[in-house]
C-alpha cells in the first residue's frame, strides 16, 4: 500500500489545488496523473447549486457519449414475444422474462444494464429490493423502460451513460479512458457539460455549476474553469 501512496503524492505534486483548469489542460493533467497500471477511467464530477432533498429539484437522465466510454456494457432486456425477438436482433447480451427474475433473485448478476418494456416492469418491480440500490433498476428517466428495445440497446453499446444527482448535490459521470486521444474524451466531457446544462431545474436558484473536477481511478482531482467548455457541434 505505501507504494501506491507515494505514487498518489508524486502524481499530485503535478496538480496546483488553487488553480483552475482549462478542458484540455484538466485532461492532459489527469491523463499524466494517472497512477494505476491498467487503463484507468476517466470520470468528472460536478457539484450543482440545487437541492437534493426536493423532488422539483432532482436531475436524472442519460446521454450518449460521441466517443463512446471505451468499456463494452452487458445489456440485459426483459420483454417476451417480438419484443424479445428485436432485443435479440439489436445485440442484447440477454433476453428473457421470468427467468432471469429468477436468476437475478438467486445472485446472478452478470449484465451492467437493464432495458424493459413497459409490460415488464410489473414482473420487475420484484427486484426492486435487489436493484435499486445497485442502481440497476430500468427508469423511463434514462431511456431504459421502452417499447423502442433496438434504439435502448444501440445507445447503450454506443456509449450511453446515465447521470443522477446524489445526496450531496453531485454528478458523477464517466467520460472514457486514460488512453483515448485528448480531444476525444474534451468532447464526451463537453458533452456532459451541456447535458448538465439543459437540465437545470427551474426551482434551481443562485448559482448551478458549482464547481467541476476531473480524475482517474485513483489519482488527484483536477479543478476545470467552466468557462473553457466549447460548444460541441
Amino acid at each position: 500500500m505505501a507504494k501506491k501512496g507515494k505514487k498518489l503524492v508524486e502524481a499530485a505534486k503535478l496538480v496546483d489545488r488553487s488553480k483552475f483548469y482549462s478542458v484540455q489542460e484538466a485532461i492532459e493533467l489527469v491523463k499524466k496523473t494517472s497512477t494505476v497500471k491498467f487503463d484507468a477511467t476517466v470520470e468528472v464530477a460536478f457539484r450543482l447549486g440545487v437541492d437534493p432533498k426536493k423532488a422539483d429539484q432532482q436531475i436524472r437522465g442519460a446521454v450518449v457519449l460521441p466517443n463512446g466510454t471505451g468499456k463494452t456494457q452487458r445489456v440485459l432486456v426483459f420483454a417476451k414475444g417480438d419484443k424479445a425477438k428485436e432485443a435479440e436482433a439489436a445485440g442484447a447480451d440477454y433476453v428473457g422474462d421470468s427467468d432471469y427474475i429468477n436468476k437475478i433473485q438467486q445472485g446472478w448478476f452478470e449484465f451492467d444494464v437493464i432495458v424493459a418494456t413497459p409490460d415488464m416492469m410489473g414482473e420487475v418491480g420484484k427486484l426492486g429490493r435487489v436493484l435499486g440500490p445497485k442502481g440497476l433498476m430500468p427508469n423511463p428517466k434514462t431511456g431504459t423502460v421502452t417499447f423502442d428495445v433496438t434504439k435502448a440497446v444501440n445507445e447503450i453499446k454506443a456509449g450511453k451513460v446515465e447521470y443522477r444527482l446524489d445526496k450531496a448535490g453531485i454528478i458523477h459521470v464517466p467520460i472514457g479512458k486514460v488512453s483515448f486521444d485528448d480531444n476525444k474524451l474534451a468532447e464526451n466531457f463537453t458533452t456532459v457539460y451541456d447535458t448538465l446544462l439543459k437540465a437545470k431545474p427551474a426551482a434551481a436558484k443562485g448559482t448551478y455549476m458549482k464547481s467541476i473536477n476531473a480524475t482517474s481511478t485513483m489519482g488527484p482531482g483536477v479543478k476545470v474553469d467552466a468557462s473553457t467548455f466549447v460548444a460541441v457541434k
